[in-house]
Formats: structure tokens, C-alpha cells, sequence
């Protein structure tokens, strides 16, 4: 049974609609302030800068929570105190901890063909290659309507994906002769990819994520695989093969090339295959 939430999470939760957050991030940003009140047996309003370092300490240290989730809860308060109370947020001056320098586990173009290929359920391939082939996001997937598919621009439309962005991404051919087969032989009413038997509805996070799963140990993939590292081996086997990074970023839909400049840490490039560019002049 859900909590409800206080006045103050609900400030918030206001702001925030209003200011058009995914609904996804409203929930995460109020759960989050609800659990800091919670702990500290508090409204927001009350709470100082010290009490509020004092949780995040104990989300990083003794809940183990990634300098992601202790971002959102940074996030959540500066918003709560800057633009609810419209107070200074200089006076509280919480820095942000520093972010793991990671980098993605990337499949080979091998193993990817390996995952598809051991992925024997239709609907569950179809999914595997969209996901792949178009560099698309997990909710992007899971929220797509079957009119996203543009046959004849060859293009894959996602609309309002992470950042309330829309944006246009390759629908290889490929592809598409799995997605027609799928669709002739499941006639989806709402979403491209519905749960069996529970029409108008999306396929959940934790299903798509464990159809994953299960294609990667089938397939003998060692890797930490993950939805996510489909579209990032997407990119990576993109940016091997020549496309430009700033494409790249538009593909991906990112907002900085920085987020996309990850990627160049994660190509195969052989020296010896360049060419200097002396070799076009002539000299």
C-alpha cells in the first residue's frame, strides 16, 4: 500500500508537473523527498544542510545507492528549496559526489548476432533488434505505438522520450521484415509490444529485462548484459564503422556530445587501417 504523500512532497510534486517533468522523475524526486522525511521524522521545510548531507551520507555509504540516486535526491531538494520556498540554494552549497568513471559493457558484433539468434520467441526478437538496430532506450521500447514505425522513411519515431524529447532514429531493414512478421501474427492493439493475453497494455521493465537475460545466457554471453547494452553497443558498432559521433548523438538523443563521447573509449580502431590526410594532397 502506497504512503501518501506530506503537504511538502506535494509542493513539489506540483512544481514539477508544472514545470513538465516526466512522470517518471516526479515520482522518483517526491519518493525520494519522502523517504528523506521519513528518516529524519521531518517536513522539508525544517530540514538543514547538515541533516540533509547526513542522509545522503547514509544513502552512499550504508545503502550502497550509485552517485545517480544521490543526484536525483540533490535534485529533488534544490528544487523543493529554490523554487517552492524561494529560497537562496547558494546558502546550502550541497556539492554533488563524483560520478564513477565507468565505462559500458559493449557486446561484439558477434555476440549480438549470437543473442538474436538464440532469441526464439518472435515478439522477444522483434524487441531484441528494435532495441538494438535503433540505439532506442528501455522505456522508448516499451512505450512505442505501432505508428512509430515509419516503413516508408525507413525511420523509427520516438516521441517524448527522456527530456520530453521527440527525435528520429534508423529502422533497419532487417528489422522490419521481423517487426511485420510479428505484427501480422500478434495484431497489437495499443503498444507495439504487449504482455500475452493483456491487450492496450506495455510489456514491463523487469520482463524486458529478463528477456535479456535469458537470451544472453543462452547465447553463452559471460558479460554483464543488460538492456542498456544493446543500445550501447549500438553506438560503439556505429562509431567503428565511421559514423560521425555527432550523428551519433542525434541517433542516441543525447543532449551534450560529451554523453556520447563515452563511446569513443570503447572502439576497436586499428592504426594501421588510417590513412594520413597528407596522402590526398599533392606533394
Amino acid at each position: 500500500m502506497k504512503r501518501e504523500f506530506s503537504e511538502s512532497v506535494l509542493q513539489l510534486k506540483q512544481e514539477l508537473a508544472y514545470r513538465n517533468y516526466s512522470s517518471r522523475t516526479i515520482t522518483n524526486y517526491c519518493e525520494c523527498m519522502m523517504a528523506l522525511e521519513t528518516r529524519l521524522n521531518k517536513p522539508l521545510d525544517q530540514i538543514s544542510e547538515s541533516e540533509l548531507k547526513s542522509f545522503l551520507h547514509y544513502l552512499l555509504v550504508h545503502q550502497k545507492k550509485s552517485t545517480s540516486f544521490i543526484n536525483q535526491n540533490i535534485s529533488a531538494f534544490k528544487i523543493y528549496i529554490q523554487d517552492v520556498l524561494k529560497r537562496p540554494w547558494e546558502d546550502i552549497k550541497i556539492k554533488r559526489p563524483r560520478r564513477e568513471k565507468k565505462l559500458p559493457v559493449v557486446l561484439s558484433v558477434k555476440e549480438i548476432e549470437s543473442l538474436i539468434f538464440h532469441t526464439s520467441n518472435l515478439k522477444h526478437r522483434a524487441m531484441l533488434m528494435l532495441m538494438y538496430s535503433s540505439g532506442i532506450r528501455k522505456m522508448e521500447l516499451l512505450q512505442l505505438k505501432p505508428k512509430a514505425i515509419d516503413s516508408e522513411r525507413m525511420v523509427v519515431k520516438v516521441v517524448q522520450g527522456k527530456g520530453r524529447k521527440d527525435r528520429q532514429t534508423i529502422l533497419a531493414p532487417k528489422t522490419l521484415e521481423v517487426l511485420r512478421e510479428y505484427y501480422k501474427r500478434e495484431r497489437p492493439s495499443t503498444y507495439l509490444f504487449e504482455p500475452q493475453g493483456r491487450k492496450g497494455t506495455c510489456i514491463s521493465e523487469r520482463t524486458l529485462d529478463q528477456i535479456v537475460k535469458n537470451s544472453a545466457s543462452k547465447a553463452g554471453i559471460t558479460k554483464e548484459v543488460s538492456t542498456h547494452t544493446l543500445r550501447h553497443s549500438f553506438a560503439t558498432h556505429l562509431l567503428e564503422t565511421g559514423v560521425s559521433l555527432r550523428l551519433i548523438q542525434e541517433l542516441l538523443g543525447h543532449t551534450s556530445l560529451k554523453t556520447t563521447s563515452i563511446y569513443l573509449h570503447l572502439t576497436n580502431v586499428n592504426p594501421g587501417n588510417v590513412t594520413s590526410p597528407i596522402e590526398t594532397m599533392n606533394i
